[in-house]
């Protein structure tokens, strides 16, 4: 059979042979490289494919029939390149013969060490050879690939990088295990029920004897997928990638073992009717309305809602006008956390590596924060009266003051919000808005509680003269949120961006002392004061600097990396790894009570535990990739590689000195 394929490749070749001359090749290669050229470094290399309308290449692996690319790369003394990594491919049936194509344009990617001696240039030639094919015909091609570095320059393709590195398929996060029974073989993949499965397929490498044309089964059995195929003889080894939709993908290696023959099949309807994806989706649901629950204690969030408890005293508890308040608020709410989740959802459906918080990546959000936190602050202090907060009981008031506590509260991703997020991406749409909106009800419920309880409405006090100074005690944390805003456009912007922020903040002091004054007289203009903060807060938002997309590094700790992490594993050395943000209250809580400890500082340096922190402030997307592969949408993320190797330990989102120095002294 594998015969007869070659042959029928050859004859498809043979019309075409004319066309080896040309000058204008059909998939056109292209040698691209990105990072810093200096000696002794490594740098990312791919060679970028460009096929014509109608036209494909080949995997690794090319199936029944086909040619992978060859490259024989002619390099200078001392510099080395990688094994090609190719990004997962797709099918292609032609009169019964099953191939592994590349449509559309792809890359294949590798690392180039830099010669350690490195002077001037360095040529970069490589003589490539692959198979151009269309459903009807199929041209062999080649080309002499040229790239020539200059040592000490930067090659900025980051961009073009990250978009091939989100068509690799990921490492599988734990070992697969295959079992053979006569040429039926059956794998399985340890892959979370959350995650959505349409279209599977497996494609095996050379090593691996699959029948490619024979039709693959797949099943559901909790937290595996289950492959069912067809072998043309006993396999000693099974790998190759999995495809399971969307063009993503794992890596498998899988080793022998048993295998159990249940399941419910995919594409039956029944996958998702699984106790353990409903059992999944119920948790994450949980986990949403829990953390929504407890962002209510952050410092941006608990003024808002005890500013709405203040209302419900002045209203003297009156049962109708508390209800439809809360109600009202529960919408904002609501409809504030899902908007937010839409908008993630549709970002990353664009291909752009996002997580939760992704807006606050942008100075922009940020100075509308700033600006939200100290007009809230002047409020509390009674400087001017701000209708939204604090007013008569109505739903237009409700709604945009739950919408606002949602916005404020997305820098953070507290306990129980972490993994229920991280589900909520890896779910269908719908199921993802779901778990969204779960937040922002988890966010409203003590106003709920207070409003539709008599019993909890009874004990709020009664008005007084407590609620004025209450009020402005409340000012603190809101004006601490307002100086950690500064801070963060700082931190994002630099000193341009400080210096736009504080101008900012001071004519919005400005404009509403003056709104105030006028309010105490009886006299208006609050559209007119609104009218030019949307002028200057819009300006001063056209003036910012774009956010520095360069490495950030965090005090006391190594830049993460994931060749930094397995250096650390071939090393067998212990190691904390953490992710951080600077608008990430919980993270920089962890990192004063926890990491920075003088204790843990010196049990670490006792049992030279190694400190990674990868800064996601500015959104790298490669960290956003590594927070995906764990589940996890957003920061704080805390992982324990423990000494001599083995699997990560993910730790508890709140960490406690007590839980370091333990692992440290294993």
């Amino acid at each position: 059979m594998r015969l007869l394929a070659l042959l029928l490749a050859l004859l498809l070749a043979a019309p075409a042979s004319a066309q080896l001359g040309s000058a204008k090749p059909n998939i056109r290669a292209e040698l691209v490289a990105d990072g810093l050229v200096r000696p002794g470094a490594e740098i990312d290399l791919a060679i970028s494919m460009s096929p014509a309308q109608g036209w494909h290449g080949y995997w690794s692996n090319p199936g029944d029939a086909g040619q992978p690319m060859s490259v024989d790369w002619k390099l200078p003394r001392g510099a080395s390149v990688t094994a090609l990594r190719y990004p997962v491919p797709q099918t292609l049936t032609v009169a019964g013969l099953q191939n592994y194509i590349f449509k559309g344009p792809y890359a294949l990617l590798a690392r180039l060490r830099i010669p350690a001696d490195a002077k001037g240039t360095i040529p970069l030639r490589a003589e490539a050879r692959w198979l151009a094919c269309t459903d009807k015909v199929c041209v062999p091609e080649r080309g002499t690939l040229r790239l020539d570095l200059v040592v000490g320059a930067t090659l900025d393709n980051r961009a073009r990088f990250d978009d091939w590195r989100r068509k690799l398929p990921q490492p599988l996060g734990a070992p697969a295990i295959f079992a053979q029974d006569g040429n039926r073989l059956r794998l399985a993949l340890p892959l979370p029920a959350s995650v959505r499965v349409t279209d599977p397929h497996f494609f095996p490498d050379e090593a691996t004897p699959l029948d490619h044309a024979a039709p693959q089964r797949f099943f559901r059995d909790g937290d595996r997928l289950i492959a069912q195929l067809e072998t043309k003889s006993p396999a000693a080894t099974v790998s190759g990638v999995v495809s399971f939709g969307g063009g993503r993908g794992l890596v498998v290696d899988a080793r022998a073992g048993s295998v159990q023959n249940t399941g419910i099949a995919v594409g039956s309807g029944g996958e998702w009717g699984e106790k353990g994806v409903v059992f999944t989706l119920l948790w994450a649901l949980a986990g949403a309305l829990a953390g929504g629950l407890l962002l209510n204690l952050m410092p941006c969030v608990f003024p808002i809602l005890a500013l709405k408890a203040l209302a419900l005293a002045r209203a003297g508890g009156d049962e109708r006008h508390a209800r439809r308040d809360a109600l009202s608020y529960t919408a904002g709410a609501v409809v504030g956390t899902a908007s937010l989740g839409i908008a993630l959802l549709l970002i990353r459906a664009g291909g752009t590596a996002a997580g939760w918080a992704f807006q606050l990546q942008d100075p922009r959000t940020i100075l509308v924060l700033l600006l939200l936190a100290t007009a809230i602050t002047l409020n509390l202090l009674g400087i001017f009266k701000l209708p939204v907060l604090g007013g008569e009981a109505n739903p237009r008031s409700g709604f945009a003051t739950g919408a606002l506590a949602a916005f404020v509260a997305t820098p953070c991703a507290g306990p129980f919000m972490g993994a229920a997020l991280g589900a909520a991406l890896l779910l269908p749409p719908a199921a993802a808005i779901l778990i969204f909106a779960a937040l922002g009800l988890g966010i409203a419920l003590p106003f709920l509680a207070v409003a539709f309880i008599p019993a909890l409405r009874r004990k709020l006090p009664k008005p007084g003269q407590w609620m004025a100074t209450l009020q402005r005690i409340l000012a603190i944390p809101m004006a601490i949120s307002a100086a950690a805003c500064l801070w963060l456009l700082w931190r994002s912007g630099g000193n341009g961006a400080l210096a736009i922020g504080i101008a900012a903040l001071l004519i919005t002091l400005i404009l509403l002392a003056f709104y105030g004054r006028r309010q105490a007289a009886g006299n208006g203009g609050g559209w007119a004061v609104a009218g030019v903060l949307l002028l200057a807060s819009g300006a001063a938002a056209a003036l910012l600097p774009a956010p520095s997309t360069a490495a950030r590094t965090v005090a006391g700790a190594e830049p993460w990396s994931e060749a930094r992490v397995a250096e650390l594993r071939a090393q067998k050395r212990p190691a904390l790894i953490y992710f951080t943000a600077d608008w990430c209250l919980t993270c920089k809580v962890n990192e004063a009570n926890a990491i920075d400890r003088t204790e843990v500082r010196k049990a670490f340096a006792d049992s030279q535990v190694a400190v990674l922190a990868g800064d996601w402030t500015n959104g790298d997307p490669a960290i956003t990739r590594f927070l995906e592969s764990r589940g996890r949408a957003g920061v704080p993320l805390t992982l324990w590689l423990p000494r001599g190797g083995g699997e990560f330990e993910e730790l508890p989102q709140l960490l406690t000195p007590a839980m370091l120095t333990e692992r440290a002294r294993r």
